[in-house]
């Protein structure tokens, strides 16, 4: 049975999850007030799901989370505050794989997705998350491709997280035509890893956040 550390201090929507987690399949959760003892309990339960308050918290720094989710690879999270930047959701959209994102004023029905999600292990952004990342992204003076159409499609592929096996198989070709086409792909387009290359696709608008989210 899996743990669950309940770090918010604001009575309301503590009990707001505490209502949400009466389950027999969920562990009495552990609820915390304070920075130390998070981190404490992160330490005895490192595969734990962390509901975490995070403007609450007294993080001085966003790093200080993702070091934090470095170091417990197999913990999930479920971030929760009124008002987070757009960098830090960048950051934990980008650099974590197992971190939910949704705002205090969130619906009833996002809260129950997001909790289903990370109990499977895996994350959740919301609604309101996503189209506020989609705004920030959009392209202002958008102006015609570098691609080829076929790149294009090839882009958003590995964009949505295909494997270069995957895309072969979807497009009955090669893998040595999928690796080509992504060398030039990353010429053109003047980037080096996969990640930069996501981060082009979604400025471009090649890539709908709405989508890349689900």
């Amino acid at each position: 049975m899996r743990q669950i550390i309940l770090a918010d201090n604001q009575d309301l929507t503590k009990a707001g999850w505490l209502y949400l987690l009466q389950s027999p399949d969920i562990a009495t959760p552990e609820e915390v007030s304070d920075k130390k003892t998070l981190l404490r309990l992160c330490a005895a339960y490192p595969e734990a799901l962390v509901i975490l308050d995070y403007s609450l918290f007294d993080f001085q720094q966003d790093d200080e989370l993702l070091i934090l989710q470095e170091k417990y690879p197999e913990m999930s999270w479920i971030v929760c505050a009124e008002n987070l930047t757009d960098a830090l959701i960048r950051n934990l959209i980008f650099k974590t794989q197992r971190c939910s994102i949704i705002l205090k004023d969130s619906s009833l029905e996002d809260l129950q997705s997001a909790l289903k999600m990370a109990m499977k292990g895996q994350r959740y952004i919301s609604s309101a998350i996503s189209n506020r990342m989609f705004e920030s992204n959009r392209p202002r003076n958008a102006t015609p491709s570098v691609l080829t159409s076929t790149e294009q499609e090839i882009l958003k592929e590995m964009a949505m997280g295909h494997s270069t096996r995957e895309i072969a198989g979807n497009r009955n070709i090669s893998t040595h035509t999928v690796m080509t086409h992504r060398k030039n792909i990353f010429r053109k387009i003047e980037v080096n890893t996969v990640y930069e290359a996501t981060k082009y696709a979604m400025k471009t608008g090649l890539v709908d956040l709405t989508e890349y989210y689900i």
